[in-house]
């Protein structure tokens, strides 16, 4: 057996080392690299099949990242113990490598690809997500496989008003941008951030400084294929029938034209759809019936590539978009808030013939949902699902589990409100959004961040400000020429070269999304395409104000109420109770959810007003202090010839001294009170040494307060044995002791 070969190659970036290493793992694939930075160590693989996949018109890849808990030192939490279906973080990695990866493959490539990456260790420093994507890119280019990259991925911060590369972990948490950057040397492919409200041009600023870590991290990859790259596979692109498009296109004349040019989608499709059946019936009018198959798939071909090119070239050539809208028009905009009953908050936002309804549910802290991955968050207050049903397109299609641009699409609409939600310590509710789409005709994942933000107004839920978004498209031609697109319906997202997601408030940009079909757009576009998102997002926002501008003051009433009371960190066990049996008796006797953080704070949770106020007093009564001048009703626990104890909280006694039992004079403790009796008793002294409570029962009969006593220069008693009564008189002669009841 030969010694195996390692290649590695190593650059710093951003104060840390990066490296590259290949022939160590996972020989038999294509091409494997390990990428590790810190001690973030993640393995890309990659494999193609040697073959053209039969009858696919589609590029078959597949990008999974494996998240291992070992990699984080976790064990899985689920009742298996070991890991199953992916993680929405998971799903999201997946994502982000696939998109700046995909369109660097050849025209025409079918041949089935798959990418997997694989986390070793994750350091809770460096975040893997840009590691997914190098790793992957270099897989890609030292192996065989047809790639026109390589691509580098880079994470860019904003700290303290700078930007920042690749911040740790921790200081994401303080970092006002999260922005993920990837490209090749000659142009970025791929965007996508979260920001609070940050300015188009700083956006833009980052963008840049991101790319020129991504060109160095191409270098660096570019010199691992030198060091052992494989030879590409031959790969010739399939021949394409020009007699045959030159005949499909002359016999179509107009009518392609006319046929795709209508505002409205269903008539739009039906039209092109005859047109194309009638296209594919007449050339394979005259083939062999065992060639009809075969000849029929390349008409179709043909016929959708003439209907791409129409519409592309109307749009660039004299600016008509297949509805007649203008480039930077918006389609007509309907809004409406509170449309569904008994929800805590509902909100229907329709854009053309793309229209959301999106639900907003309101719970307790005790609802956050846990998450098992490999993250530093282990909980999320704020959740947004986003639903895409197939009758939202007119389609018929297997319901089942969310796929991945289902969860990808909440996941934008997600970061892009993040930034205007209260903070936990003036709204600690757990927050869930359902965005349903119920109808779809392009920026379907835009629309439900106008209908999230609606639906949180509705909800009462005091956000800061209102968030639009809107998608963006482009088309390119010839001699760098282009056309920037304002709200891009299905066709011309199928058929452009960009989709730009940009959403915001008044005051800036809070998330963001740019994935291209090309090789690559200049800043010079990107500048312009903020420009129009800008002024989009600002028309939107009008309208929407126009329905509702500001927060509703009062929650529904349908909503849980949550009571906030912090109690003392070390009576956190008190109300817990052994195996939780405490708190589990409150929520059993109330009906109240109640939950309880580690600094001390208790969320009461309930739509219920009395159930509310008896787990209150409940929680109180476990976990309150005493202080001087609090009144309790206390239960005589004991009576001894000098007082009577009382017991005011859980596992807490005072002591009543009998000059502290009534108003008048008290001979026998037994004549004022019995084992048993609930008295009123105030605190008039606690002993800071001992922690021991005096009581008086005559206080809270008089009215005393602790400071009327301190001025009339009562002096509490924190107990002991009464003094005997009698000595000397004020004249200097004895007094007679009185005779106790058992000596009379």
């Amino acid at each position: 057996m030969t010694e195996r070969q390692v290649f590695s190659v190593s650059a710093e970036i951003a104060g840390r080392t990066l490296t590259l290493e290949a022939g160590k793992f996972a020989e038999q694939a294509d091409g494997a690299v390990t990428v590790r930075y810190g001690d973030t160590m993640l393995l890309a693989t990659v494999v193609g099949a040697r073959e053209a996949r039969e009858g696919v018109d589609f590029f078959p890849l597949t990008v999974d990242y494996e998240e291992k808990m070992y990699a984080a030192g976790k064990i899985p939490g689920n009742f298996f113990k070991r890991e199953s279906r992916p993680t929405t973080t998971a799903i999201l990695i997946s994502r982000l490598t696939d998109r700046p990866l995909r369109p660097l493959f050849p025209k025409g490539f079918t041949n089935e690809v798959q990418v997997i990456v694989t986390t070793f260790s994750i350091d809770m420093v460096n975040d893997p997500s840009p590691l997914a994507i190098i790793g992957a890119s270099a897989a890609l280019a030292i192996s065989d496989i047809p790639f026109l990259g390589p691509v580098g991925g880079v994470q860019m911060g904003m700290i303290d008003g700078q930007l920042v590369v690749n911040p740790t972990m921790a200081d994401m948490a303080r970092s006002t941008l999260d922005l993920m950057v990837a490209g090749t040397k000659d142009a970025v492919l791929m965007v996508e951030a979260g920001a609070n409200e940050l300015s188009e041009e700083d956006m833009l600023r980052a963008v840049q400084e991101g790319h020129a870590v991504c060109r160095q991290l191409c270098e660096l990859q570019e010199e691992l294929v030198r060091l052992c790259g494989k030879p590409k596979r031959e790969f010739v692109p399939p021949a394409i029938d020009t007699s045959l498009q030159d005949a499909v296109s002359a016999w179509l004349g107009h009518r392609l034209r006319d046929a795709v040019r209508s505002p409205v989608k269903q008539e739009r499709e039906a039209r092109t759809s005859a047109l194309r059946e009638e296209t594919v019936a007449h050339f394979t009018a005259d083939e062999p019936e065992e060639e009809i198959p075969a000849r029929a798939r390349e008409v179709t071909r043909v016929f959708e590539s003439l209907l791409k090119e129409e519409v592309r070239r109307a749009i660039l050539d004299e600016g008509i978009r297949v509805d007649g809208r203008a480039l930077d028009e918006i389609r007509p905009i309907s809004v409406e808030v509170g449309v569904i009953p008994r929800v805590h908050g509902s909100a229907l936002f329709t854009r053309g013939q793309t229209q959301v309804l999106t639900i907003t549910t309101l719970g307790s802290p005790g609802e956050e949902q846990r998450l098992d991955d490999l993250g530093i968050e282990t909980t999320k207050r704020y959740i947004h699902h986003y639903n895409f049903p197939p009758f939202s397109t007119g389609e018929v299609r297997r319901l089942g589990a969310p796929r991945r641009r289902d969860i990808g699409h909440g996941a934008l609409a997600e970061r892009s409100l993040y930034a205007v939600l209260p903070p936990q310590e003036e709204f600690p509710y757990t927050m869930r959004l359902v965005s349903e789409v119920l109808s779809s005709n392009g920026s379907s994942s835009m629309a439900s961040v106008c209908g999230s933000s609606l639906s949180l107004m509705d909800a009462g839920v005091p956000i800061r400000a209102a968030v639009a978004g809107v998608a963006m498209g482009l088309i390119t031609g010839e001699n760098g020429q282009y056309r920037v697109l304002t709200d891009i319906q299905g066709l011309e997202d199928a058929l452009g070269d960009m989709d730009f997601k940009v959403a915001g408030t008044a005051k800036g940009v809070t998330g963001l999304q740019m994935d291209i079909k090309t090789t690559g757009i200049t800043f010079e576009i990107m500048r312009e395409a903020f420009a129009q998102a800008r002024a989009g997002c600002l028309f939107i926002l009008e309208k929407m104000n126009q329905v509702i501008s500001a927060p509703r003051k009062e929650l529904s009433i349908y909503a849980p109420r949550i009571i906030t009371l912090q109690i003392p960190v070390d009576k956190i066990g008190a109300l817990i109770g052994p195996g939780g049996k405490t708190i589990r008796g409150i929520v059993d006797a109330t009906g109240a959810q109640v939950d309880v953080e580690d600094d001390g704070r208790v969320f009461i949770t309930t739509a219920d007003g009395e159930a509310a106020r008896q787990a209150v007093a409940m929680v109180e009564a476990l976990t309150r202090e005493a202080k001087v001048g609090d009144i309790f009703l206390g239960r005589v626990v004991s009576i001894k010839p000098f007082g009577a104890f009382v017991n005011i909280l859980p596992g807490k006694d005072g002591m009543v001294h009998v000059s502290e039992l009534a108003e008048q004079r008290v001979e026998n403790v037994e004549d004022v009170v019995q084992l048993g009796d609930e008295i009123n008793v105030m605190v008039i002294d606690i002993d800071p040494s001992t922690g021991k409570i005096s009581l008086s029962r005559r206080a809270v009969l008089t009215g005393e307060s602790p400071e009327d006593r301190k001025a009339a220069g009562a002096a509490p008693r924190s107990g002991g044995p009464r003094p005997e009564r009698g000595g000397p008189s004020r004249d200097g002669g004895d007094r007679p002791r009185p005779r106790r009841r058992e000596e009379r």
